[in-house]
């Protein structure tokens, strides 16, 4: 029997060199969360299947990957609904499964309560270049906070962290949900369906203006009240926000935000109001935002607040906002530019002959460890200036020959 070893499709396997570069930003980006004051925390990647499915997740809930009951909780029939198969199902972001942790562990947590998740999602979807099926996230949340100072915070050090990977003259887009709301509802649209147009709107980027009226026509909206959506978001920019029909303290709130990151970031990245942005999940309540960098047509990062999400869990209604970096973008880009360098000036290789030594060996290769070294013990082959200089395909700085000189030695490039 052929057993087919490559990944499932959409997912892949990640190689040393890949994962150095990988462990290396995770390292970076954690060590700018942590400076901001923000704990990491961990959840699980099963979350119960009633929680996924009632989370208003939007298009995320038709790619969910659902696990079957097992046992006598499996009962199969004609009528059988996914609900009557399935029982739990893997997380499609951090976000939900933060919210059910928080109102699980809020009294031992601070309030407001600053949480750095960085792990693995999973959805059903599409697989294309930079997008998986199985991906990771890096998110900061802030729970508790009701102003946007929060909003405010996770921006600033969400940008630093892209920074500090390197990134340079990205675009940090930001709109807010209600603004979006008034917007549309002004423009002959009713509430029930503002969900239903949003959706669209946020395929905005992908298929353009004639796009997005297509699709409005075809589900079946009035050709005026298109028009006038569309006229209604080329129109609008900071100075008018005031105008819409939404309370004061929104517009005031969402200039805040901008004037103060203008403020903080004295060069490399710039902030804007776009009022086409949406985002695609139906939990954001408030003022939502995405970073976007260069010619890539997709953004590196996105975020938003979701004040009702903790109090459709528990009976607490509690502020919450969050940002996610798109792990995997990030990487991709970083690895095409070839813009991070892997960190290889202590990574040594001790070579050796005889297996009788390796107690010596070992010994040999802790005192170079004991000097910051990593090193790896790696048997000697006949060729050996040919192995020494095919350890520079797999990033190794040093070697040493036990036995001979037994000295620490650079590769030669």
């Amino acid at each position: 029997m052929n057993i087919n070893t490559n990944p499932v499709r959409g997912t892949r396997d990640i190689a040393p060199l890949e994962m150095e570069i990988r462990d290396q930003m995770q390292q970076m980006i954690l060590e700018v969360y942590r400076s901001h004051g923000f704990e990491r925390i961990e959840t699980p990647v099963i979350e119960n299947l009633d929680f996924l499915m009632n989370s208003d997740g939007g298009e995320n809930l038709k790619m969910l990957f659902t696990v079957l009951r097992r046992g006598e909780k499996l009962k199969i029939h004609e009528e059988s609904s996914i609900k009557d198969l399935c029982d739990i199902g893997l997380r499609y972001d951090l976000t939900l499964p933060l919210s059910r942790f928080y109102a699980n562990n809020k009294d031992i947590l601070q309030y407001p309560f600053k949480a750095v998740q960085i792990d693995n999602v999973f959805r059903s979807e599409r697989p294309q270049k930079g997008r998986f099926r199985s991906f990771k996230q890096c998110d900061i949340d802030i729970i508790g906070e009701k102003s946007e100072v929060a909003e405010i915070e996770l921006i600033y050090t969400t940008a630093k962290a892209l920074k500090k990977l390197g990134f340079d003259d990205f675009v940090v887009r930001i709109n807010d949900r209600r603004i979006l709301s008034s917007v549309i509802i002004s423009s002959g649209f009713s509430e029930e369906e503002v969900s239903s147009i949003s959706i669209v709107l946020d395929k905005l980027d992908k298929i353009g203006v004639d796009g997005v009226k297509e699709e409005l026509i075809k589900k079946g909206y009035d050709q005026t009240n298109i028009d006038l959506l569309i006229k209604g978001f080329t129109n609008l920019n900071e100075e008018n926000i005031g105008q819409l029909t939404v309370e004061e303290d929104v517009s005031k709130a969402l200039i805040s935000v901008i004037t103060s990151i203008r403020s903080l970031c004295q060069s490399g990245y710039k902030i804007i109001f776009d009022p086409t942005l949406v985002r695609g999940m139906g939990y954001y309540t408030g003022q939502i935002f995405e970073i976007t960098y260069g010619p890539y047509g997709f953004s590196i990062a996105g975020g938003g607040r979701y004040d009702n999400m903790i109090g459709n869990i528990s009976k607490e209604s509690i502020p919450a906002v969050g940002f996610s970096i798109g792990f995997e973008r990030i990487a991709t880009i970083l690895l095409e530019e070839k813009n991070i360098s892997r960190e290889n000036d202590k990574k040594a290789a001790v070579l050796y002959f005889d297996e009788e030594n390796i107690v010596e060996v070992v010994q040999k290769s802790d005192e170079l460890r004991n000097c910051g070294y990593n090193v790896s013990m790696i048997i000697a082959k006949k060729k050996l200036a040919k192995q020494i200089n095919g350890l520079k395909d797999s990033n190794y700085k040093y070697f040493m020959v036990f036995g001979k000189d037994e000295v620490l030695k650079e590769i030669e490039d």
